[in-house]
């Protein structure tokens, strides 16, 4: 179940459809008082440039996508706050008509999406859209906000767990999140990236993911002795044995931590391990796990937490650190030196007619920000296994393909009917785990020289072409 859902379907109904700029309105205002509301219009999300440096993005939101068109309405109470507002002449600015339909609008067009947990490369369309021009518009930001920020997230998750090489990444970012809903979400992200669990105790109860944790230093600091404060907590929870020893002196509290350890053998219990959050994690964890070894606890975890990140796990991992476990959390949820993804939508063809179809290409001096046009869909390719490269084509043109290709893009929503059966989190997690592992792998370095193949279909590149001299020739 995605966050959204325990919105939507809690006891009173709870409404996010004023979720957009501001300009989302007034656009869908002025398509309405010119009478194309209803013209028909195909928009595309994608991004420009992978995040990171890195080679590809872990595509993820899309539950929450289906979740927010298939529950989109404007309620009344939202129609109230739009009836409230007033232009620069003190009038209302907007028509008490136009109101009105508003409020009769739910989605009535077509999705298709990536499956969520799919790495995507730039300028792929993430999903595509179709339907009511103003329908489409509206929806523009929401989309935007959820697939750009989880998908960031999931991206900097899997990266941080190809450097752990295996061992368990948890998320414990949520205090440092970007406000509760931002924490929500990149736990969501984080799991679905690869972590294994969270100490996010909502995401928990919203999403099934798995909590973990320990204690603070201020468990330490509340007593008189960090040797009775180990006591007085393996006590309470003997079978949550993980101690935080770096509040005074690192290796007098591992130490310490094994004679608690010793104490809960005595009583049938195990010693979970300990948990390193300051100094040098690489000699630390080792006298660390010598100390553990010869006291008889080889199976008693470390787990180092302390602003990790993919570099510094796999310094530490070079530099030969004896840890199992990485608590990760400002890097992970800020998504660390790169603060959005930068994902855009724009509109690839335009009905203006019963038949006619008119593709849309948008010209810049900064090539990076022209877009390709029509109804876009991804082909990928594979061999022996790898993902080798994909090609975008148009779907209104006849290709042909090799078996060994697929399309991208699902059908998710046909008629504003879901067509698409959700997967759980868990399943998405699995099928992303097994999308990236069939990255090549220099797609997958952290600072990535050469870009994953990505091609237009001889097609597609001509209908670029013919559009991109015909607008060129309209110009001054």
């Amino acid at each position: 179940m995605s966050i959204l859902s325990q919105l939507y379907h809690s006891s009173q109904k709870q409404s996010l459809s004023l979720l957009t700029d501001f300009y989302q309105i007034t656009m869908a205002y002025a398509y309405w008082k010119q009478q194309r509301q209803q013209q028909e219009v195909v928009f595309h999300l994608f991004f420009r440039t992978c995040p990171f440096q890195g080679g590809y993005v872990l595509a993820c939101g899309m539950e929450e996508v289906i979740e927010y068109i298939t529950n989109w309405e404007f309620l009344p109470e939202d129609l109230g706050y739009l009836r409230s507002l007033r232009g620069n002449n003190g009038a209302a600015l907007f028509e008490e008509d136009f109101l009105k339909d508003l409020g009769k609008v739910r989605f009535t067009g077509q999705l298709a999406m990536v499956p969520e947990g799919t790495p995507i490369f730039p300028n792929e369309p993430i999903l595509r859209i179709q339907g009511p021009l103003w329908q489409c518009q509206l929806l523009e930001t929401p989309l935007l906000n959820m697939v750009n920020f989880q998908s960031l997230i999931a991206t900097k998750a899997a990266r941080i767990c190809q450097a752990a090489e295996g061992d368990a990444v948890i998320d414990f970012g949520l205090r440092r999140a970007q406000g509760f809903d931002g924490g929500l979400s990149a736990s969501r992200a984080a799991f679905i990236g690869g972590c294994q669990g969270t100490s996010n105790v909502l995401a928990g109860k919203f999403l099934d993911i798995p909590v973990k944790g320990t204690h603070a230093h201020s468990w330490i600091m509340s007593f008189e002795d960090e040797l009775e404060a180990f006591r007085n907590y393996a006590e309470a929870m003997p079978q949550q044995s993980l101690f935080l020893v770096d509040t005074y002196d690192t290796i007098e509290g591992v130490r310490k931590a094994i004679r608690v350890g010793q104490e809960l053998s005595e009583k049938g219990h195990e010693l979970m391990g300990i948990r390193l959050d300051s100094g040098d994690l690489v000699e630390l964890s080792k006298e660390s796990r010598k100390l553990l070894d010869e006291a008889g606890f080889p199976e008693a975890k470390i787990l180092a937490s302390n602003d990790l990140d993919e570099y510094r796990i796999q310094g530490i991992k070079q530099a030969g650190g004896k840890i199992d476990l990485w608590g990760v959390g400002t890097r992970l949820v800020t998504a660390y030196d790169q603060p959005a993804l930068g994902g855009v939508y724009k509109l690839g063809s335009i009905r203006k007619g019963e038949h006619d179809w008119h593709d849309c290409l948008k010209l810049s001096a900064d090539s990076i920000k022209s877009t390709n046009p029509g109804m876009q869909q991804v082909r990928r390719f594979v061999e022996n296994g790898q993902f080798q490269k994909d090609v975008l084509y148009d779907i209104r043109d006849e290709e042909t393909w090799p078996e060994s290709s697929f399309d991208l893009l699902q059908p998710v929503l046909q008629d504003g009917a879901q067509v698409y059966q959700s997967s759980s989190i868990r399943e998405v997690q699995e099928y992303a785990r097994e999308q990236l592992g069939q990255l090549p792998q220099d797609v997958k370095a952290f600072k990535v020289e050469n870009d994953y193949p990505v091609e237009l279909s001889s097609s597609l590149l001509e209908r670029k072409r013919k559009l991109t001299e015909a607008l060129l020739a309209k110009s001054p």
